[in-house]
């Protein structure tokens, strides 16, 4: 058989994928047997299997084989925009109902001829010495503070997060990441031409040993880490962690990217109050006011600061001048830190929710975040589970939107709390573990 007839033959399991022959959740065959039933070698069979992940219609669950993956909405752009379930659980965006009247009062009090006059003329991403000293005190953790001036502005986090990652990586280059990580990093990553590295985790977060383990193998450009409420898993380093992964960053002169966009939410010291020439913080309105009403915060080292500052002008990634006005505006009348602090707490009340509705199930994760990681049990497969949870309107997201190797994904899903009213959620989580403690041919 010729080398491109792998394609060919990923055709045909694309097309009975796609018109319903094969199913979310049905289980495909082992490649040697594919190989046997096709006449082909196994080595093809891999290039097949391999197609087919690329094209994300196939992922593999860690010991348990390979799957026909949910649907997802375009590409893996998943868990980039909201979901069309009538109960989303999949895109996280906590918008409380009081703070929309906070927000109005805050708008009414900057939005006058004289400010305006300034907020539509052209800022760069450093923006003005008081700027920047604003964004460093909010930004600052228990003794931390970062140097106001290395402080930068972008439109958002996503756009921080790829100014800072231009900064550290070129075409080609390899940067470090969790191997269960953030999707819209992979989609980055993708259009910088950045190749990413999956280290290994353990419940504490990150091994401070895998990084120095990959660094050895591939020398990689930088890292990317949520130490904070990680996302999807929900969980928190420890501090002797932090200080572990701080000395390796001493050790191998390597920069890491701190994503602490859910940080606003718990009070645990940064890396980079551990680590302040290594570390570049990300932080974000997206998740602690709105997403239609953000702005991305780096604090970066001096001695990278000018580097990413010209990413964000090529990238087109800065701040505009009229939400830049309105985030230091809600950061200096206290806005901000008070729909902060009331989001600590519906996050606390939504996690009592869930763990009440999902009780006697596999259910991981911080009490402090506003999702939390469900291992579904051993009948169950994460595409199957998430196609049949949107069959009855709950949209959630399986492992493998999250998963940096291809093929090899946990049998889990997370589950989003804080978009939902109170009452809906409720009623979604016992949906959602009625779905998970009955077999799949019991509720298909």
């Amino acid at each position: 058989m010729e080398m491109t007839d792998y394609r060919a033959l990923a055709d045909i399991v694309a097309a009975d994928i796609r018109a319903g022959r094969l199913k979310p959740g049905d289980r495909l065959p082992p490649q040697r047997v594919f190989a046997f039933k096709h006449g082909i070698a196994a080595s093809t069979a891999g290039r097949v299997y391999a197609e087919l992940v690329k094209r994300g219609l196939i992922a593999g669950e860690v010991g348990r084989g390979t799957y026909v993956r949910a649907p997802l909405t375009p590409t893996d752009a998943a868990l980039a925009e909201p979901a069309s379930a009538p109960v989303d659980l999949e895109f996280n965006f906590p918008i409380l109902p009081q703070q929309l009247k906070r927000l109005t009062e805050a708008l009414t009090r900057v939005i006058r001829p004289s400010m305006l006059g300034e907020a539509v003329k052209p800022v760069g991403a450093t923006a003005a010495p008081e700027a920047r000293a604003i964004a460093a005190r909010f930004m600052a953790r228990g003794s931390w503070c970062p140097d106001p001036s290395g402080i930068l502005f972008a439109g958002n986090g996503r756009q921080a997060i790829a100014a800072a990652m231009a900064a550290l990586a070129s075409p080609g280059d390899s940067i470090g990441v969790e191997a269960i990580t953030y999707p819209v990093v992979k989609g980055i990553a993708a259009r910088l031409g950045v190749r990413l590295i999956p280290l290994s985790m353990d419940e504490n977060g990150l091994l401070p040993d895998a990084i120095l383990h990959a660094h050895r193998a591939t020398p990689l450009a930088g890292l990317y880490v949520q130490p904070t409420l990680h996302n999807p898993l929900g969980t928190t380093m420890s501090q002797s962690r932090r200080r572990a992964v701080a000395k390796v960053l001493a050790e191998t002169g390597l920069f890491a990217i701190e994503d602490g966009i859910y940080s606003f939410l718990a009070d645990d010291l940064p890396i980079a109050a551990l680590s302040p020439d290594r570390i570049i913080f990300i932080d974000s309105f997206s998740k602690r006011i709105a997403p239609g009403l953000t702005l991305g915060l780096l604090a970066s080292p001096s001695g990278i600061a000018d580097r990413i500052a010209g990413a964000l002008r090529a990238g087109g990634w800065s701040a505009a001048g009229f939400p830049l006005m309105v985030g230091l505006h809600l950061i200096s009348d206290g806005t901000a830190d008070q729909i902060g602090l009331e989001k600590r707490d519906d996050a606390k009340l939504r996690q009592k929710i869930a763990r009440e509705a999902l009780s006697g199930l596999d259910v991981r994760g911080d009490s402090r975040a506003f999702h939390l990681w469900l291992e579904l049990p051993d009948w169950w497969r994460a595409e199957a589970f998430c196609a049949s949870a949107a069959r009855r309107g709950i949209a959630v997201a399986p492992a493998s939107a999250f998963t940096v190797a291809p093929g090899h994904s946990p049998p889990a899903v997370r589950i989003a709390l804080a978009s939902p009213r109170h009452d809906v959620l409720s009623s979604a989580l016992y949906a959602l573990r009625q779905l998970a403690e009955g077999l799949p041919e019991q509720v298909e």
